[in-house]
């Protein structure tokens, strides 16, 4: 049992630190144009951020509305873009556009609708956060409290 217990911790551990930049993974924009995440945004010494969120997450909204309140002046004195990917399956997914008709948000909106992108980067919960340079994820951030855009604003300076 010992044993067992240790393999599973071994293999969680490797599993976690095995994907240490983006996959090559097509998912939607809002027009439903395919987005190939690792080609898209590409762009060299740019931070990219990617938002997993979802309709149903207050955390999620809160987080990305929090964000919006510094959104313009983070992009332009850090080179940075957040991308906010909707983690909404088949059931929910048909509430984004109308709740995005009500925000103001100035970010990229992507629909993981099959969550392939969130299986891929082994996301179990959201709201979740990745940080991105030159197609290498620098930082994680997994959940939201209040103020925890700063930390954010930190991390990205500090690359």
């Amino acid at each position: 049992m010992k044993f067992l217990v240790a393999l599973i911790f071994i293999f969680s551990i490797t599993f976690a630190h095995a994907q240490d930049e983006l996959p090559s993974i097509t998912i939607k924009n809002l027009k439903n144009k395919p987005i190939n995440i690792k080609n898209q945004f590409a762009e060299k010494d740019k931070v990219y951020v990617f938002s997993f969120w979802a309709t149903w997450c207050a955390p999620c909204i809160s987080e990305l509305e929090a964000i919006s309140e510094y959104y313009e002046d983070w992009s332009e004195e850090l080179n940075m873009e957040l991308i906010a990917i909707s983690t909404d399956d088949s059931r929910t997914q048909r509430r984004v556009r109308p709740m995005l008709n009500g925000k103001d948000w100035p970010y990229e909106v992507l629909l993981d609708g099959n969550q392939e992108l969130k299986r891929a980067l082994s996301i179990v919960n959201i709201p979740y956060s990745i940080v991105v340079k030159n197609q290498k994820i620098e930082h994680i951030f997994n959940g939201y409290t209040q103020g925890a855009e700063h930390e954010l604003y930190e991390v990205i300076k500090g690359l």
